[in-house]
């Protein structure tokens, strides 16, 4: 499992995370190992956290987040 801060992701989140990221990055045409791409990843997973925790909320939010 991954853990950030006292957070833990099942294996299943990871996918969700990843799977999200996945699409992000293939919309933008940003290669996943980018600098964006690491922002976008951070993001997604403060947005996960906040409730977003299907690959479909997830990308959704990631493509109306300002930050990114």
């Amino acid at each position: 499992m991954f853990a950030t801060g006292s957070s833990v992701f099942s294996p299943e989140d990871v996918i969700v995370l990843r799977n999200a990221l996945d699409g992000w990055c293939l919309e933008k045409r940003i290669d996943i190992k980018s600098t964006e791409a690491q922002f976008a990843a951070t993001a997604a997973i403060g947005l996960f956290q906040s409730g977003y925790n299907t690959s479909e909320k997830l990308l959704e939010a990631l493509r109306e987040h300002k930050g990114i």
